[in-house]
């Protein structure tokens, strides 16, 4: 390739310049409805390759961007050869008269061919791994009379990488070889004549690359081919949002296994204190979300977007004095939740900056104190959970004067003893503060804040606080569920049909409508027929609880059905159902990084209820619901946990007993539940990921499980279990709670873990595996089974029984004896 060559212009009428091998084609120009019309006048292999090109026309996805597509080219696409007859260009157009680029060469009946087609410069757009497709024939070379020797099925692929366009005229030994190329399927001419000819499609990629573009080259050495398209595209993530933060366009990186970490930019109305991240994969995919935006107070999410609720609206006068002015309203149609108070600013006409604001938790009030004739301006705004909505806009009311026109003078004497009696009150009241005063009481000025400060039966609330409630301390539980669970028409619920059986009832998919919402796909508990007061109380008391909590990895509350039949609870909806059910059912089918992305999800979700300061005893990936983005959310808020005198001393709660394997030791013996006793079922629950769902301690019974723990005996690590996590495991189970690590430490760890996918690389050493499979002491150990089979199916390492045996481990004290060595 010392020369460029002239470009490869001319039209041969014949396939391979009459040196086929396998006759001449005709190759009369003709459109591509000559194909179809006529096939006998049309060239036979040009019209089924152009036919067979044609219905590979298929846009790219999404998450690929093309630099170069020779299908979609419509002028010259500048493409040289060298020799001059060696590649040759068939130009066609199809029904549209667009243009269709194909290259051939078929010089098989001559020796020592070296024949190159050279691209146009390609700019990779910043990308730093490329992908090429090319689409092919290739003629099988037994099919050619005599058995050709010199004949060819493969051909060639290089790169060039350059700064310009001026980069093309190199020698042959300047290309970097991409590959030798193939064909899965070569034709014959019987293929030609019964029209089964179908085209070959092979995908290479290219990278690093370092310069901002490159050029492709391709090579015969004597191949019967033909190229019908050449596509070149890089991959990236495309531009999306989620959880309000918007994630821009990012190009993936130049390692098929490289991760690149994304920071999101919050929707406008919506923070956050740490920006929430995205993996962008090599496949152009987003994974492991982290974090995520909010709505700023008084704002709502709707549609990956935070419009302000709707305002107070429908003001109405009511009785108006001179001194007094009386309102009442209608609550907004988007409260963006239960309304908890509405807050009244008000303020006298063109005097904005001496306000006033009363706080009411009905929908009217009374403004007193006034002046007499005089303007007053009043603003409303609702309060709910989520924080205060937007002011409504202003209204206006003038109160009447101190002297009302009026003819009837018997008036006089009424207002002059009122006067009087007036005059008297104030003496005595100001007699009474100085006596105070002279008695040393001075009582201070009350702060405003303190007139904000609710009580909820017993309970103090503080603005801008977000603490947990135990609905169970509320003297009406009715009440809590009001505050906390937002009542929906059971006219917007459509159930769909039925995916389980709860505690109290049937659970089944459905879908939500509400007035100016989109639909939902939703998850619906009903309370059965039949039922107890307290029953419902306590089918209830879960809403009461999950309602009061708003993150991306806890379950979401849509609201409660409680004025009509059945009593619902509604939540959204997690297409993949419980972890535990679903990694058995997917053995092996995820990479280390997306279990990780999985237990982050989990550590955020318990870092946020620890933070709101609520315990919650349950924690099992059974517990963990799972959508179709992989995104985990702790669920199981509504039970009530009692130890009692079981034989296997296990919790008991309404709904059947929960397993003491998943339970730290404290918590069993003294019924000291904190989040430090999460924290340890949290390390029983990465466990079951990393093990696909595995049942903790196999086999063995809650009671060995209890004294074996005591004991100092902990899970061995699962298989292929990165050293990292199983020493996360580890922590989680330290004896001493206090040594146990907090939850937003565990966050911050699977954070390092993730952004760092080398460090999970290095497994647990398999020799220290065995060896503590194989400790002599505790239940696992070989003096607690009667045979050495049983022992090894306990420890889900039965297919090596044979093994043992042929080496001489036929009993179980022969096992004892068994050393690291």
């Amino acid at each position: 390739m010392r020369g460029s060559g002239p470009r490869a212009a001319g039209r041969r009428r014949t396939w391979g310049g009459g040196g086929g091998g396998g006759g001449d084609i005709p190759s009369t120009p003709a459109s591509l409805a000559a194909c179809y019309s006529s096939p006998r006048r049309a060239p036979l292999w040009t019209c089924l390759l152009l036919c067979a090109a044609l219905r590979t026309l298929l846009a790219s996805p999404s998450s690929e961007v093309n630099l170069l597509d020779s299908r979609t080219v419509m002028g010259d696409l500048g493409w040289i050869a060298f020799p001059k007859n060696g590649w040759e260009e068939i130009g066609e157009v199809d029904e549209n008269y667009a243009p269709i680029h194909t290259y051939q060469v078929c010089k098989v009946m001559e020796q020592n061919q070296n024949n190159w087609l050279l691209t146009s410069w390609i700019s990779n757009e910043g990308a730093s791994r490329i992908f090429i497709e090319l689409k092919f024939t290739l003629r099988d070379c037994n099919s050619l009379p005599g058995g050709l020797g010199t004949c060819k099925e493969t051909f060639n692929m290089y790169y060039f990488e350059s700064d310009d366009a001026n980069g093309r005229k190199l020698k042959e030994n300047q290309y970097i070889k991409i590959d030798t190329i193939a064909a899965d399927e070569s034709f014959t001419e019987l293929d030609l004549g019964d029209r089964v000819m179908k085209l070959n499609t092979e995908v290479r990629d290219v990278g690093p690359l370092s310069k901002k573009g490159f050029y492709l080259a391709f090579q015969d050495v004597g191949a019967c081919i033909a190229l019908v398209s050449v596509r070149v595209y890089y991959k990236k993530c495309p531009s999306v949002v989620r959880h309000l933060a918007i994630f821009p366009d990012t190009i993936t990186g130049a390692d098929s296994s490289q991760l690149l970490e994304v920071s999101g930019s919050c929707v406008n109305h919506s923070v956050t204190d740490d920006p929430p991240k995205m993996h962008c994969s090599a496949e152009g995919e987003w994974l492991v979300p982290i974090g995520k935006c909010m709505c700023k107070a008084g704002y709502e999410e709707k549609n990956g977007t935070c419009q302000a609720p709707s305002p107070v609206t429908n003001v109405k006068r009511g009785k108006i004095a001179k001194n007094s002015i009386s309102l009442s309203w209608q609550e907004p149609d988007r409260p963006n939740g239960i309304i908890l108070e509405y807050e009244i600013k008000y303020f006298e006409k063109d005097q904005e900056t001496s306000y006033t604001i009363i706080k009411s938790k009905e929908a009217s009030i009374t403004a007193e104190g006034l002046k007499p004739a005089s303007v007053y301006v009043f603003q409303i705004r609702a309060r709910t959970a989520a924080g205060y909505g937007v002011f409504s806009r202003r209204f206006e009311f003038e109160t009447t004067p101190v002297f009302a026109a009026s003819s009837d003078q018997s008036q006089i004497p009424i207002i002059a003893v009122s006067v009087t009696v007036g005059v008297i009150l104030l003496a005595v009241v100001i007699g009474f503060l100085l006596s105070g005063r002279r008695c040393g009481y001075s009582k201070a000025k009350q702060d405003p804040e303190e007139e904000k400060m609710q009580f909820h039966s017993g309970h103090i609330k503080l603005p801008g606080v977000r603490t947990y409630i135990d609905p169970h301390t509320y003297e009406d539980p009715n009440q809590a569920v009001h505050e906390f669970a937002k009542e929906i028409e059971a006219s917007s619920i459509t159930i769909e049909r039925v995916i389980g059986a709860g505690e109290f009832g049937e659970v089944c998919s459905g879908r939500l409508k509400q007035p100016g919402k989109r639909e939902l796909p939703v998850a619906i508990k009903t309370l059965k027929v039949g039922y107890s007061e307290k029953q419902r109380r306590d089918f209830l008391g879960e809403a009461s609880i999950m309602g009061q909590f708003d993150h991306p990895n806890i379950i979401h509350l849509e609201g409660v059905v409680t004025k009509s039949k059945p009593v619902m609870i509604v939540t959204e909806y997690m297409e993949n159902g419980s972890l535990d059910t679903f990694l058995k059912k997917n053995d092996g089918q995820f990479t280390v990084i997306q279990l990780v992305g999985m237990l982050r999800g989990i550590a955020a979700g318990m870092k946020y209820l620890s933070d709101m300061g609520y315990v919650h005893r349950d924690l099992a990936a059974r517990n963990i619901l799972i959508n179709s983005n992989l995104v985990c959310k702790v669920s199981d808020f509504g039970l009530s946990r009692v130890l009692e005198d079981d034989p296997e001393a296990a919790y008991t709660t309404r709904g059947g007993k929960i397993p003491i394997r998943w339970t730290a030791p404290e918590a069993i013996a003294f019924r000291k539940f904190t989040s430090a006793s999460d924290v340890w079922s949290y390390g029983i629950v990465m466990w079951e990921v990393v093990s696909y769902g595995e049942r903790p301690y196999w086999e063995m019974t809650n009671q060995d499980v209890i004294k074996a723990v005591e004991e100092g005996y902990r899970l061995p690590s699962p298989m292929d279990c990165p050293a990292a996590l199983y020493q996360l495991m580890l922590d989680c189970w330290q004896k001493d709670r206090n040594s146990r690590p907090k939850f937003d430490e565990l966050v911050n760890m699977l954070d390092k873990l993730i952004r760092n996918p080398s460090s999970l690389k290095t497994l647990v050493n398999t020799s220290s595996r065995v060896s503590t499979l194989l400790a002599e002491h505790g239940p696992l150990g070989p003096g607690a089974y009667r045979s050495v089979g049983e022992w090894l199916e306990a420890i889900k390492m039965g297919r090596y029984t044979e093994i043992f045996m042929e080496n001489g481990y036929s009993s179980m004290d022969a096992v004892a004896q068994v050393t690291l060595e």
